[in-house]
């Protein structure tokens, strides 16, 4: 809300220490469509081939091509705000695949992704973008659906079994992957069958739940993607993604000269929630110097300061107010410190 003044406070007592953190609340971003109305009138866009997207009135869903020999195409919607790997989001629709199928290019027998989810917009539609080229598609956390395909070395079959994924892609590193691959006969998707997917993913935790439904039955849960966890995930503890458009994304083949995909399907009844976390990952520590710091995620477009207070009445600003920068940021009381003082990071 406008001026709105959001804090996380540190607690700490001086003569015997001890921290605790109240959560700040969150800017939310929701976007639903059900496509009862054309959707490039109400403001979604297409970047790409056009040819790719068609609204169907009498069925009120959305018609869509993936093609990797056409150029990366999007079928999109900017969410207003951006997000990182520590705050959440929920991505919900129903797909219906009619036929896909892998091998659709000369020598390219392994299958190439059909895509619904997040990315950065600015990066996504540069020249240099390609999902299918490892390290060369920065910045996504998306659905991601592979059919079955197979790759030929030297006339050894390798069987490349269908695969329903949640994938997430850092900027500081696109080599850092975190896909979550299943067995084949738990997660290839049935033609002509409408089915739910839902995707959630929890910032606090960095873990990502993907589940597909059919008819309000599941039939489908991956397990648990959590970024941080060495296990099933590539992601450091510096690697972050910056996502701030959601995209039905048929990508296309450049730069991979093994993997190709042609599908038809509908897309219907979406759902994006998304909270952007202003004040995260805050811890608090004593200086060297014997002063107090805390340090924090910080977005861009807020204003963060330190402030003091020993009485729970009155609030003082006991550091400069700095501009976020999408990383950790480190605020410090440069006042002489009182026998006892609670502290809050204040967002503006």
């Amino acid at each position: 809300m406008k001026d709105q003044h959001l804090k996380k406070r540190l607690f700490v007592s001086l003569a015997s220490v001890g921290l605790f953190v109240t959560l700040s609340a969150a800017r939310a971003a929701t976007l639903t469509e059900d496509f009862s109305a054309n959707p490039l009138q109400v403001g979604w866009q297409i970047f790409g081939d056009t040819n790719l997207f068609v609204w169907n009135e009498t069925n009120r869903d959305l018609e869509v091509t993936w093609d990797s020999t056409q150029p990366n195409t999007y079928f999109y919607r900017p969410l207003g705000v951006t997000l990182t790997r520590y705050d959440d989001f929920t991505l919900e629709f129903d797909l219906r695949l009619s036929d896909i199928a892998s091998g659709v290019e000369p020598g390219k027998t392994g299958p190439l992704q059909i895509s619904l989810g997040l990315l950065n917009l600015a990066e996504a539609t540069s020249t240099n973008f390609m999902r299918g080229a490892y390290g060369g598609a920065p910045n996504v956390a998306e659905f991601d659906y592979y059919t079955d395909g197979f790759y030929d070395y030297g006339g050894l079959i390798y069987p490349s079994p269908a695969s329903t994924v949640s994938s997430f892609i850092p900027g500081t590193d696109s080599y850092h992957y975190a896909p979550a691959f299943v067995s084949v006969f738990e997660t290839e998707l049935p033609t002509d069958q409408t089915v739910h997917i839902r995707l959630a993913y929890t910032g606090a935790d960095q873990t990502a739940l993907l589940s597909v439904t059919t008819n309000g039955v599941l039939i489908s849960q991956l397990p648990p993607l959590v970024l941080s966890d060495a296990g099933n995930s590539q992601f450091t503890p510096t690697d972050n993604f910056h996502v701030d458009t959601f995209s039905i994304s048929s990508y296309s083949s450049n730069g991979d000269d093994f993997d190709s995909v042609l599908a038809h399907g509908t897309v219907d009844n979406l759902v994006v929630q998304a909270s952007l976390v202003r004040v995260s990952r805050i811890a608090g520590a004593f200086t060297a110097e014997g002063g107090w710091r805390a340090q924090f995620f910080a977005h861009t477009n807020w204003l963060y300061t330190l402030e003091r207070t020993s009485d729970f009445k009155s609030w003082t600003a006991v550091s400069t107010t700095l501009r976020g920068t999408e990383d950790l940021m480190t605020l410090q009381d440069t006042n002489s410190l009182p026998a006892r003082a609670f502290y809050r990071v204040r967002a503006d």
